[in-house]
């Protein structure tokens, strides 16, 4: 999967990349970068989801489009598609541009809406990679979980990156029965639950 990625993918992810250190270095505010996974979660995350049972590939916030390049990849090996949802308009665009130029509109469906009247009718998810605003968190965990398959993968990041903010909701997760759970210090912190 990794010793094979297609140029354009490479091309997208360096520019994006680019664009996601230059604005963290130049104090772009917050809420206008990309907010994007550094590239050894993405690895980690494609692992993940090419290694998830049958089912729906998810990812809820798709911001420029970066994470869910790793993600194609898995859902390229497995035959499958990944629906990626964003509610913002700008991110939207430079999300289908991304996809565009890398070639992989054909394993990628982006959806411009608030992923959280969706997921009740999305099963069985297979993967699910959480990643919009943290206080979105529980409510979505309490969506996926339910139609999460037996052995599918539920991952949330920045878990470590703001902790404090996130700690009842990974305590949650981590003495949750339905799941075996940790937190792995990839990137900025990421939950990681395996569905029993």
């Amino acid at each position: 999967m990794f010793h094979q990625i297609p140029q354009a993918i490479r091309d997208r992810m360096a520019y994006l990349e680019m664009i996601d250190a230059r604005d963290r270095g130049d104090g772009t505010p917050k809420a206008q970068r990309l907010r994007q996974i550094p590239p050894e979660t993405g690895r980690f995350l494609a692992i993940l989801a090419a290694s998830a049972p049958p089912g729906r590939v998810i990812e809820i916030g798709t911001s420029g489009g970066y994470s869910s390049l790793w993600l194609s990849l898995a859902c390229r090996q497995r035959g499958d598609q990944l629906t990626t949802f964003e509610i913002d308009a700008e991110k939207v665009k430079r999300a289908g541009e991304t996809f565009s130029l890398a070639g992989v509109d054909d394993v990628l469906q982006l959806v411009h809406a608030d992923a959280r009247p969706h997921l009740a009718g999305i099963q069985p998810v297979a993967f699910c990679f959480l990643d919009c605003e943290k206080e979105l968190y529980p409510e979505v965990y309490d969506l996926v979980i339910p139609n999460l398959a037996s052995g599918g993968f539920f991952v949330a990041d920045n878990v470590l990156s703001h902790q404090e903010d996130l700690q009842p909701f990974i305590e949650r997760a981590l003495s949750d029965p339905r799941l075996d759970a940790l937190v792995v210090p990839a990137g900025k912190g990421v939950l990681l639950g395996r569905k029993l």
